[in-house]
């Protein structure tokens, strides 16, 4: 109940924020987008927890139990596990996500997400749940290797929901700010010239918390060409209202690339 609260005040915090100050006008309306987004979410959260009831805090015990994983077997101080954890740990998720990106039967299930005409707090929400379950499998594998305690599983859980939540929403900050903030953080006009239409920049700012990555490995893009008013979010299929119900969503990955 504890972690159901870090999710949803955050979500209200972020959904008022974004009415306050919007970066973009929205191009189709809340109630076309929201509840499939909710849904999909809800459906893929029931999904991951018939298969692995326990979920990553689970397998952390498990590898605990069993003195399996690096930190296990390397004797670290906390911080240094703490640390160590969250950066290798990141990594994982930027390399995922760039392998959703590059192959074509896991681009299917993670076009779900692109193919959102619009960009706001709940895009972060709105993943197949074949993707969830995909992703709880490498994280899984992840966490096992690494043997990370659980309690930094559970906070890097918690950090890694909220992260996605404020980088996705469509929030105004002021460009001083925002680019103070890439120092350490991923922020929303960073990520949103990873939603553009356009191939090129859909394939660069892969990163969910930590910005460093894409930098490292060249696929850092500071702003969308066209700015980030004009820029075309999404796909140039599935735009209209009749493609974010639930139904059309959850079809989706049938149609090829």
């Amino acid at each position: 109940m504890e972690r159901f609260w870090y999710f949803l005040i955050p979500l209200a915090l972020l959904i008022i924020a974004e009415a306050l100050w919007p970066r973009r006008s929205r191009s189709l309306s809340r109630a076309s987008r929201w509840p499939s987004a909710v849904l999909l979410l809800g459906s893929g959260l029931v999904l991951m927890r018939l298969l692995v009831p326990a979920g990553l805090v689970g397998i952390s015990l498990l590898a605990e139990d069993a003195n399996f994983g690096l930190f296990n077997w390397v004797p670290l101080p906390v911080w240094g596990v703490a640390i160590l954890g969250y950066m290798i740990f990141d990594l994982a998720v930027w390399a995922q996500h760039v392998a959703m990106h590059r192959i074509d039967f896991l681009w299917r299930f993670h076009r779900v997400h692109h193919a959102d005409p619009d960009f706001d707090v709940f895009t972060a929400l709105r993943f197949h749940p074949g993707e969830m379950v995909i992703s709880l499998a490498w994280k899984g594998a992840v966490v096992a290797l690494l043997g990370v305690p659980a309690v930094f599983v559970l906070w890097y859980e918690v950090l890694l929901n909220v992260g996605a939540m404020f980088n996705h929403s469509n929030l105004k900050i002021p460009r001083g700010l925002d680019q103070w903030l890439r120092l350490g953080l991923v922020t929303p006009d960073m990520h949103r010239v990873h939603h553009s239409t356009d191939h090129v920049e859909a394939n660069r700012n892969f990163g969910f918390l930590i910005p460093w990555w894409d930098r490292l490995f060249g696929v850092y893009q500071d702003q969308p060409v066209a700015g980030h008013t004009d820029m075309e979010i999404g796909q140039s299929r599935w735009r209209g209202a009749s493609d974010q119900s639930i139904w059309a969503l959850l079809a989706q990955p049938r149609f090829k690339p």
